[in-house]
């Protein structure tokens, strides 16, 4: 199998074995979508948790590790191929770290290393403000506004890795990893 990254390569083989592990099962998508909110709000919940002693930085990292969640776990539902997505996430050096695996097909395979090309090549805040004004006047989808908001408003770092298979699917797995308020739990 051929790999090929986009982002932090470094992001790639950080280990989340201490960590938690999440399957979600394949079935329809209107199940999935349902259950990608419960599921960022239960691992925001375990991963903010060690907070708990600030009521504000306990906010804090429970919106940053949900918002974070919600948009990986949204976009591994909505543009998947049938199987299951499996969901790592962690606490790694003052970092929260969540990994999400799942098969897509060769076409949106090649649209999303387009889109990752690109926002290699610019700076993420421009191209959100860019995103925003097409939104405006064209109601195309698959705008990109949610890794654009990750990338520019909350600093997250990213990594992509896509992985052709035998059944001519492609893995792809994204990890990313945003800073967490210093905790004397962690």
């Amino acid at each position: 199998m051929t790999a090929k990254i986009y982002g932090l390569e470094s992001l790639v083989d950080i280990s989340l074995d201490s960590g938690a592990r999440l399957t979600l099962r394949d079935g329809p998508l209107q199940l999935g979508w349902r259950h990608s909110g419960m599921t960022s709000d239960f691992i925001a919940e375990i991963m903010a948790l060690p907070y708990a002693r600030s009521k504000k930085d306990y906010l804090q990292a429970h919106h940053d590790i949900g918002y974070l969640s919600n948009e990986l776990i949204e976009n591994a539902v909505k543009f998947r191929q049938p199987g299951e997505i499996l969901i790592e996430a962690g606490m790694v050096k003052g970092s929260f770290l969540i990994r999400v695996q799942n098969a897509i097909d060769s076409a949106t395979a090649s649209r999303f290393q387009q889109l990752l090309q690109r926002l290699q090549s610019r700076e993420p805040g421009l191209l959100l403000l860019e995103q925003i004004e097409t939104n405006a006047i064209s109601s195309a989808g698959g705008s990109g506004l949610g890794l654009l908001t990750l990338l520019s408003d909350y600093d997250a770092r990213m990594a992509w890795t896509f992985e052709e298979n035998d059944d001519e699917h492609i893995i792809l797995t994204t990890t990313a990893a945003v800073a967490m308020p210093p905790s004397s739990n962690l």
